[in-house]
């Protein structure tokens, strides 16, 4: 008995859905274990630190790994914080340095980044290019030149040794035009029609609107000097000058090697401060990665 043509229709119209739906459950199936795959590939290292933050120094390293550390050793966080160098040391010498290059390079950037994007002048364009080639420079070519000039200036070994080359960088200045390119000109122009000057409207008018992208120079500036662990093994050889990075390798265990327990506690107390930043400023990270364009 041969089916009406709408009901043979529909059933291959409903089986090709059905078959649609399926392949897409597939899909996501896949991409779902693929992104959790990689999600334990970037958390794994974490998790180990601390588990190894938490363990005797002879079972860091031991075969196979004991995921739960026994006996749980918290005198690491003791010795770390308390001991004789005490982590608050070198945490106060980061916080610090990360600080001042944070506040000195929002200034410096955004006054650099307002010129490009809201003021008219002969070779700007060209002047900006030239700015912004700087950062095909590698770091490390810097360092020498800087250690030879911090000498003769009589800045060698101390904290402005680090401060100084982090408040001036070509990065924070293309990442603020650009944002700054996205505000409309007519706010400007009206302020100027009401007599305000070019110091008004950067100070009054385009930071205000600009706090997205503040906050994410802010956040990558932080964490850039938090980590930082080359520049201060050039420009420092105090000891109570150093930053956390550097003091991390100042751990040793009684017959004077590389501690591991103590180092792996020193480096979970070393990520909490970054944490806390990303975790509080997080909504202005995001909003600004999503309104900030390469505008030309």
């Amino acid at each position: 008995m041969n089916l009406p043509l709408f009901q043979t229709q529909s059933r291959s119209s409903g089986k090709s859905r059905w078959t649609w739906q399926r392949r897409e459950r597939i899909y996501w199936f896949f991409v779902g274990s693929l992104m959790w795959l990689l999600a334990i590939m970037f958390v794994l290292p974490f998790l180990w630190m601390i588990i190894a933050s938490l363990k005797r120094e002879i079972d860091v390293f031991s075969v196979p790994i004991q995921w739960l550390p026994n006996p749980l050793e918290l005198t690491n966080y003791v010795v770390v914080w308390t001991g004789a160098h005490a982590l608050t040391r070198y945490l106060g010498n980061s916080l610090l340095v990360a600080g001042a290059r944070v506040l000195g390079e929002l200034l410096t950037s955004s006054l650099a980044a307002y010129g490009f994007a809201r003021l008219s002048f002969r070779g700007r364009n060209t002047l900006f290019l030239l700015y912004i080639s700087t950062l095909i420079i590698p770091f490390q070519l810097l360092l020498v030149p800087r250690f030879i000039l911090f000498q003769q200036l009589g800045i060698y070994d101390t904290l402005w040794a680090l401060i100084l080359p982090g408040i001036f960088t070509a990065f924070g200045t293309f990442l603020l035009r650009q944002f700054f390119l996205a505000i409309p000109e007519e706010f400007s122009d009206a302020a100027r029609l009401d007599g305000a000057s070019e110091w008004t409207i950067y100070w009054r008018l385009i930071l205000p609107l600009a706090k997205p992208a503040l906050a994410t120079l802010a956040i990558l500036a932080f964490v850039s000097s938090w980590n930082d662990y080359e520049t201060p093994l050039v420009m420092l050889t105090t000891e109570s000058h150093f930053t956390i990075p550097l003091g991390l390798t100042s751990y040793v265990d009684e017959s004077g090697g590389f501690s591991a327990a103590l180092t792996m506690a020193g480096a979970v107390s070393a990520t909490l401060p970054i944490f806390a930043v990303v975790l509080v400023m997080q909504r202005q990270f995001i909003q600004a990665l999503s309104s900030t364009g390469l505008k030309g």
